[in-house]
């Protein structure tokens, strides 16, 4: 099968201007003409092999991120805009929004800002009894979706808090309790004192009192969690803000939750850091169960990791990772791969997550293509939370973790599995308004580029059939 052109221009624009390059600069460094390279900045021609061979040589940039999945997201979360009603009359083609993505990403992300302002201040005027009269009923971007875009977008790796998180674990010894201990140490030199108290809070920090008070119900990996997540609060603080400067968030709520999901991302990095926990991965064929056991982590904990390990010239596989709960809403979602989660509503019914409820303590195996024709395997487990005590609510969440077949070898999860044969594969969708697959039994909706055929006189599956 021949390699796939690769169109670029954004990217290598970016990193011209990132160099402080002008056109003609960057073009001899590269070895072509300018007006060559001009043509490869505007998409009109692929980046050559030669330009690939000199970015790595010149430059030492990580040449898969030319083919990174950010137009793919684009042409994802655009695809998923374009499926809203309004826009039922007329929706461009597929073919459109790939130029687009690939040609002129800022204005792709502007659209797709523009449709969720549009999505809530339709919500806000469907509940209008609720919101008039109310100071802050302005259309503006949800803090929440504001931050999870935000990591979505760094292809959730967060380099420079990566990085100091791996040294600050270079300090520890190996597996959980050790780095447990080193971080007590480290909080102790700040002038902090560490404590267990049996209450449902999970971490409780005085500042006056200068006592950190984690929760003794909480599993064990969950308090060395909560304990590197304290100790990124307050050591890395500088670090932390300066990474929230960035980014520029447009409100004071989605800069509180990002610097939250930072000090989260920190503990995560420092409990498992990056080259140990690559080189383990890669060791143990990404065995979830065995990485917990060498990291005391969670399932969920290495699940979520393995999907962050996109480091320039050292990447791992890349995995989409999402966690539902049991109403199929997506709570967290990620990937690097080209399957791209929808931004509103939930998951495909006919992913293995939603069975996970079904099967608690067990993982599920699945061969599915998307209607792009791209095959993954997925592997999909219960991580219910108990509350600690007799009574407390369980919190109820199934993650899936995946990536595409041609890493099954590198997957403990693929033996067994024919990857070969194309009836192993179970065909699943992004969501139904953009799902092109006209015969699933678990439509929920019609699909927005294909029209529909009413027989009031014959009932199939559907109350219609897709043309």
């Amino acid at each position: 099968m021949a390699n796939p052109k690769i169109y670029a221009g954004a990217k290598l624009r970016e990193t011209r201007r990132r160099l402080g390059l002008t056109q003609k600069d960057f073009a001899a460094k590269l070895g072509v003409s300018l007006p060559y390279l001009n043509q490869m900045e505007n998409n009109k021609r692929p980046v050559s092999t030669t330009v690939v061979l000199a970015l790595a040589q010149e430059f030492g940039f990580d040449v898969t991120e030319l083919s990174s999945g950010d137009s793919e997201r684009l042409v994802s979360d655009m695809r998923e805009a374009m499926a809203d009603p309004v826009f039922a009359d007329d929706p461009p083609p597929l073919a459109d929004l790939r130029l687009t993505a690939s040609n002129a990403p800022g204005l792709a992300r502007a659209f797709i800002e523009l449709h969720r302002a549009y999505r809530q201040t339709h919500e806000r005027l469907a509940s209008l009894d609720e919101a008039l009269g109310r100071e802050d009923a302005r259309a503006q971007a949800s803090p929440w979706d504001e931050v999870r875009d935000f990591f979505h977008y760094c292809d959730n790796y967060i380099d420079a808090v990566d990085r100091a998180a791996e040294h600050f674990a270079k300090g520890a010894a190996p597996g959980g309790g050790g780095i447990a201990a080193h971080a007590v140490r480290a909080l102790t030199k700040l002038g902090i004192q560490v404590q267990e108290s049996d209450e449902a809070a999970l971490r409780r920090f005085d500042p006056d009192r200068k006592t950190l008070t984690l929760s003794a119900r909480a599993a064990p990996e969950t308090r060395v969690f909560q304990l590197l997540l304290q100790f990124a609060l307050l050591d890395q603080d500088a670090l932390l803000e300066a990474t929230l400067d960035l980014a520029r968030f447009q409100s004071s709520e989605a800069r509180a939750i990002a610097k939250i999901g930072l000090a989260n991302y920190f503990a995560g990095a420092a409990l498992m850091p990056y080259r140990d926990f690559l080189a383990a991965a890669q060791d143990t064929r990404h065995d979830l169960e065995r990485l917990s056991q060498r990291f005391g982590a969670s399932i969920e904990q290495v699940a979520h990791r393995l999907s962050t390990l996109q480091r320039p010239g050292a990447k791992g596989i890349p995995f989409f990772f999402v966690r539902v709960d049991q109403a199929g809403t997506i709570t967290k979602r990620h990937s690097a791969t080209r399957l791209q989660f929808a931004r509103f509503g939930g998951a495909c019914p006919l992913w293995n997550v939603h069975q996970a409820f079904e099967t608690p303590g067990r993982f599920l195996r699945q061969l599915a293509e998307t209607p792009d024709g791209v095959r993954y395997i997925s592997i999909a487990r219960d991580v219910s939370k108990q509350g600690g005590s007799f009574g407390a609510p369980v919190r109820r969440f199934a993650i899936a973790l995946g990536c595409e077949v041609a890493h099954a070898g590198a997957i403990v999860y693929a033996d067994g599995l024919d990857v070969s044969e194309r009836q192993s594969f179970e065909p699943i969708g992004i969501s139904c308004r953009i799902c092109e697959r006209i015969s699933c039994h678990q439509r929920s909706v019609p699909p927005l580029e294909r029209r529909l055929s009413i027989d009031e006189n014959a009932r199939g599956v559907l109350p219609y059939e897709v043309g």
